[in-house]
């Protein structure tokens, strides 16, 4: 190939680069951002944030925590879902656990995903007055999951279940922590606790449902994580929970409570997708009676 030939694909390519550079990179972006911030959208592009008192608070569309320095939830405000981004609600690690439901068994130093929702449902039932209780949870508040050893099944429909239990270990409880069991007997072998250093795997993992209903009191958004960990809103029976707890703090009626909650309660999209919610924020600063813009 002649080097003139090679010199001018070389500017023709050149030129491309640069013209898609303009149309692609700049004119483009331009144009998009223009639109965004017609009246209407702007508000959306720009974040959604929200103010009060003519200064940022936050965003409708980022969840954030209503808690002290120390982490203890304040009263007097409607409270967030849990959170895993961060050390909660942080935009820039957002993330979602990475257990799932056969998570059940806790490790020296790090809660199952089964115990985090009984401790968490434990906690929220203290604050708000309520009956903590759910399946597969301890009365202390940890998975209700025993270590079953014994004899196994070879054959049959019943293959790899234990069929004469010799010993039965609550697998969640240690003994340095409870005096009991949460299960007197199994099968008619004693439960024991569980001693540190011991390995019951080779046990047939069997988690216990429980005199608990199926419906627990307490919603299962007060006890989860969403999957960004960024939810700003929680489901109305988790916000009607907090009602008379708000109400009694700020010494006013539960109704009034209420009323603002109702007021910043999205139904279904379109009117048949997702669930109705409640936009925490939105309602902690109606109930400081803050005027708000965005």
């Amino acid at each position: 190939m002649k080097l003139s030939s090679l010199i001018r694909q070389h500017v023709a390519a050149l030129r491309a680069l640069l013209v898609l550079t303009v149309i692609v990179g700049g004119a483009y972006p331009l144009v998009v951002w223009l639109a965004a911030q017609l009246p209407g959208l702007d508000g959306k592009a720009n974040g959604s944030i929200v103010q009060a008192g003519g200064k940022p608070v936050g965003s409708s569309l980022i969840g954030q925590l209503f808690t002290n320095a120390d982490g203890t939830p304040l009263p007097q405000y409607l409270q967030s879902r849990p959170s895993m981004a961060g050390d909660g609600y942080d935009p820039m690690a957002t993330s979602a656990s990475n257990l799932g439901p056969e998570n059940i068994i806790d490790g020296p130093d790090k809660p199952s995903l089964l115990t985090l929702v009984c401790t968490r449902s434990q906690d929220v039932a203290k604050l708000d007055g309520a009956n903590g209780a759910r399946p597969f949870c301890t009365g202390g508040g940890v998975g209700a999951v025993l270590s079953v050893i014994g004899p196994r099944d070879t054959s049959g429909p019943m293959a790899g279940q234990v069929t004469h239990p010799v010993r039965v270990i609550s697998v969640n409880e240690p003994c340095d922590t409870t005096k009991a069991p949460f299960l007197a007997t199994y099968e008619g072998v004693r439960v024991e606790c569980a001693k540190p250093d011991e390995d019951y795997s080779i046990g047939q993992l069997v988690p216990i449902h429980g005199a608990s209903t199926a419906s627990p009191e307490v919603p299962a958004d007060a006890v989860t994580a969403s999957g960004s960990g960024l939810d700003p809103d929680i489901s109305p029976a988790y916000a009607a929970l907090q009602v008379d707890r708000i109400a009694k703090v700020r010494g006013i009626s539960a109704d009034q409570v209420r009323t603002v909650i109702a007021a910043h309660t999205d139904g279904r999209a379109l009117g048949f997708m997702g669930e109705p919610s409640v936009n925490v924020l939105a309602v902690n600063l109606a109930l400081d009676g803050q005027r708000v813009g965005g």
